[in-house]
């Protein structure tokens, strides 16, 4: 193998990260046993965590202060949104420090640096397809007790919405990697704002409920657009339109391409900053 510096910062060497992918499962086996290592739960974990989450934002949103739903069953409607939410976050929390978290071995040794994010969205999917199953049963168990709300053709965009929930995540997370390299501030600032974040997305509270005067903010927020889209195929409640929608898809496509050049051009000399 002949390793060559790059040329051009479109240059992704997709081949190699292929060539490459025995690291990318074995990157994902080791976050998945070191994450829960020396815990008495252990996987237990991917259940919990959402289940006590949805429990408390039923008690506070949903009870004390009163939020709308949408008619859907509180802890359907907070699981949905929590689920979703929780893989988008994960991925930018977790990608945005890739380069301070790996700088030993990235300069020891070569391997395509792209696999080391891309191991985390893939991690991360695993959690993800855990806590469905969590919502999955909830479902059912609402459908079994025929409660308000219907599952529609629009749910086959499922498998569009996670992707554009991963390459989100992936993209965000590329940019703020790229320039905590440098400002050090921004690892500090990012768990705090993706926090603040869910505020200003449709998690505790349907589009339909926001201030006429606020709601183009919110709608500002790509996950909006995908979190309202979950709902809407799932539960039946939701505003899912192509233009909220096609909103989210456009700004996930910018993310990831500057996120990718952004990245290239770093990992080039950020060994020497980091």
């Amino acid at each position: 193998m002949v390793i060559e510096p790059q040329n051009s910062l479109f240059e992704l060497h997709l081949k190699d990260v292929w060539r490459y992918r025995d690291l990318l499962w074995l990157l994902v086996k080791r976050d998945f046993v070191s994450f829960y290592k020396q815990t008495i739960l252990g996987p237990l974990w991917f259940f919990i965590q959402p289940l006590f989450t949805t429990i408390i934002f039923t008690f506070i949103f949903g009870n004390l202060a009163g939020l709308s739903t949408d008619g859907l069953p509180q802890p359907l409607f907070y699981m949905a949104g929590i689920t979703a939410w929780n893989y988008f976050a994960d991925c930018l929390t977790k990608t945005s420090t890739v380069f301070k978290d790996n700088a030993n071995i990235f300069g020891k040794v070569y391997f395509p640096r792209l696999i080391m994010p891309l191991s985390i969205v893939v991690s991360n999917l695993v959690r993800f397809s855990v806590q469905m199953i969590l919502f999955f049963l909830m479902v059912g168990y609402y459908a079994f007790i025929r409660a308000n709300f219907h599952m529609n053709l629009y749910v086959l965009l499922f498998p569009v919405l996670v992707l554009l929930m991963a390459l989100l995540g992936l993209g965000l997370g590329l940019i703020i990697t790229a320039l905590t390299t440098k400002y050090r501030d921004l690892a500090f600032l990012i768990t705090f704002g993706v926090q603040l974040m869910m505020y200003a997305t449709t998690v505790i509270y349907p589009l339909s409920a926001a201030p006429a005067d606020y709601k183009w903010i919110i709608e500002l927020n790509p996950m909006t657009g995908i979190i309202e889209a979950f709902r809407f195929g799932f539960l039946g409640e939701g505003e899912l339109t192509m233009n909220t929608l096609g909103y989210s898809v456009i700004v996930t496509i910018v993310s990831v391409i500057i996120g990718v050049v952004i990245f290239n051009k770093t990992e080039k000399t950020f060994v020497d900053t980091v």
